[in-house]
């Protein structure tokens, strides 16, 4: 058959084939097989396993797809599609959404505006190592503070310092503190002159915040100013500049309040309820650990620790992803000599927030004990 001729009669061919019910293609492709001879097997052979892994993300699917498709990758099978071919590499870093969201699966904060997927797959790549050194127990290091000529009873820590243990709020000019005589005070800064004691706790007084309140609740309403205290068994909430009202939660605190949730720590584990509503929202039981306190509480994180260990959980899967060994110190009654530092990476991680001061606590020695994330390499 001449070659032209031979063109028109395959033209034929393939219109008449694309025609036919899928049976019907099968059933023509056996009888083509059964007319083979060895030459013909042979080519067939060796061309079948390339007809069958075609690229799909190379030749088959338009470019839209082929990125939706890869957002829903874990980590390690996206970075091992990087090494498939220069093309699929080529393909998978020019996407900035397949990058945001193996950030977002990991914990990172992201800021939707950026747009640069170059951007995306290196903070991707910076969450993936201190993820795995937080699992590997290693983001942490540690340092000293030595000076005090006694023992620190208390602690508190804001805007990158270390002083001991108020709370205060510079619009209101308001300092609030709790005392061994089971009362909160309430001074004014400048004048440092007592406002307001307020008495009902049964219990030395080991902890106070002094938060604006960021949603609508039974009492309150959003930008008010919302006081916390908290004994050995008791959490009160004090609304201030109106009549004393106290609200009690009869459990064993320590004590996070953020505007819109109140969370503290019990024998049985964490307690989350709603600001708004007092409901309870949830409870997490700590794994197989004792008396584990709390320290700090986000949307991602929560930092917790006992007399041996540093802990990260975390609150997607409510388990323990990492511990960083504590040197033995002695637990203070009242609870305020050790306390959370840079807090803001709790909501998650977003490539700058794994930073500074992680946990001080005051040592028998009179030195300060800190805790601080490890710089990258």
């Amino acid at each position: 058959v001449e070659r032209k001729d031979f063109e028109t009669w395959l033209d034929n061919i393939s219109v008449t084939f694309l025609s036919l019910t899928d049976l019907q293609k099968n059933e023509t492709l056996d009888h083509l097989i059964s007319l083979s001879g060895a030459v013909q097997l042979r080519h067939l052979s060796n061309n079948l396993e390339t007809l069958l892994k075609r690229d799909f993300l190379k030749l088959l699917l338009p470019l839209e797809l082929s990125f939706y498709l890869l957002k829903w990758l874990d980590p390690q099978t996206l970075l091992t599609c990087c090494l498939i071919s220069k093309q699929w590499n080529k393909v998978i870093s020019a996407c900035t959404e397949v990058w945001q969201t193996a950030c977002k699966n990991l914990g990172w904060q992201i800021d939707d505006s950026v747009q640069d997927a170059l951007h995306w797959k290196k903070v991707y790549l910076k969450a993936i190592l201190r993820m795995k050194q937080l699992e590997d127990h290693e983001a942490f290091e540690t340092s000293s503070l030595i000076g005090h000529s006694a023992r620190v009873y208390a602690l508190y820590y804001k805007d990158g310092l270390l002083c001991t243990g108020v709370d205060y709020n510079d619009e209101l000019d308001i300092l609030v503190s709790g005392s061994a005589d089971f009362t909160v005070k309430v001074w004014a800064l400048s004048a440092g002159t007592c406002l307001n004691t307020l008495t009902g706790h049964t219990e030395w007084v080991t902890k106070v915040v002094l938060q604006k309140c960021k949603v609508k609740s039974l009492l309150h309403s959003p930008g008010d100013y919302i006081l916390l205290s908290a004994d050995k068994y008791e959490i009160k909430i004090w609304p201030i500049g109106r009549e004393i009202n106290c609200k009690s939660i009869c459990l064993q605190p320590r004590l996070h309040f953020d505007g819109k949730y109140i969370v503290c720590s019990s024998a049985l584990g964490l307690y989350q309820w709603n600001f708004a509503s007092y409901d309870i929202l949830r409870v997490i039981k700590t794994p197989e650990i004792a008396n584990l306190a709390l320290l700090g509480f986000g949307d991602i994180f929560a930092l917790l620790f006992d007399n041996r260990y540093l802990y990260i959980m975390d609150l997607r899967t409510e388990s323990l992803i990492s511990r960083w060994p504590l040197p033995e110190y002695r637990k203070s009654k009242r609870g305020s000599s050790f306390l959370a530092g840079e807090a803001s990476w709790l909501n998650g991680l977003d490539g700058h927030n794994d930073t500074g001061l992680v946990f001080p606590t005051s040592m028998p020695d009179h030195s300060i004990h800190l805790v601080l994330w490890k710089e990258h390499g």
